[in-house]
Parts: C-alpha cells; structure tokens; sequence
C-alpha cells in the first residue's frame, strides 16, 4: 500500500507542527465508511441522505498512520465546529487522502460540496428500473425482468 508523509511547520498552529504519515486504504475499508454514513431508501435502494463530512473525516483517520506524540488529530476534532482543525489544514489532509485513495475529481468535488442543499444523486436508468406515473423508479427482479419490461411497453 503506498504512503505519504507530511511535515507540518507551525503555519497552521504551534500543536500541528510535526510529521504525519497517510497510507492507502483496502478497498473494503473506504467502503465500510462510505456506507456507516449513507442511508439508503428501503425498496428503490436509492441514497437518502449521506454525512460526507463525516466520511471524509473517518476516510483520514483510517488513513492516517503515524501522527506527533501528543496526538492533535481525533476524530472528534475533523468534526468539531468549535474547536477543530483549521479548515487549510483540513483540506490539506483531504487531498493528501483522496490522492492516495485515488478518488476522482468528480468524488471529491462531490464530497467537498457537501453544503449544497440540492441533491447531488441521480436516480439510476439501469434496465431493472422504470420510471411509473408517480414519478418514482420501480426496481424489477432478474425473474420478472421479461414481465415488467413488456408491461412497461405497453
């Protein structure tokens, strides 16, 4: 797994001063995260609501490896609005795990735009979904695949 390390002068403050290191994380674990703080609608499977603060936060704690001894990382300071990291330094550290993690320019934009208040998901067109006169995406098994299309035809 590749690394990264980061030493930090005291631009951003006398206690982040020091080295860190990142490392990339396996996939299962980005995805575990990603999913602890997406809720999804129960039958169409769509995504309901995400906390890409939070995933972004969790994403760099997983990430972070090695830290100075007094330890001026926590998750409770990625997410505090009081008293947290200074946003440069958060950023920072974002983009050091989303190179490393390798999550695209539109991922990250994504995330980055987490105070956007419209949606920011697309209900999907796959073939086992179909749009019915509600407006609402109907989601067709693989053994009703031939009823549903022929009825949607028609």
């Amino acid at each position: 797994m590749r690394t990264e390390t980061l030493e930090l002068d005291e631009r951003f403050g006398a206690e982040y001063a020091g080295k860190y290191v990142f490392s990339e994380l396996s996939w299962a674990r980005r995805s575990r995260i990603i999913q602890k703080y997406t809720r999804y609608h129960p039958v169409s499977g769509q995504v309901v609501s995400s906390d890409y603060i939070a995933i972004q936060a969790e994403t760099i704690m997983a990430s972070l490896r090695e830290q100075p001894s007094h330890k001026p990382i926590t998750l409770e300071k990625l997410l505090s609005e009081e008293n947290g990291v200074p946003i440069a330094l958060g950023e920072l550290f974002s983009q050091i795990v989303n190179r490393l993690n390798n999550v695209s320019l539109e991922e990250s934009a994504f995330l980055s735009d987490a105070s956007n208040a419209k949606s920011q998901t697309q209900p999907s067109q796959s073939l086992g979904s179909a749009k019915n006169s509600a407006g609402q995406y109907r989601s067709c098994g693989d053994n009703q695949q031939r009823q549903c299309s022929s009825s949607l035809s028609s």
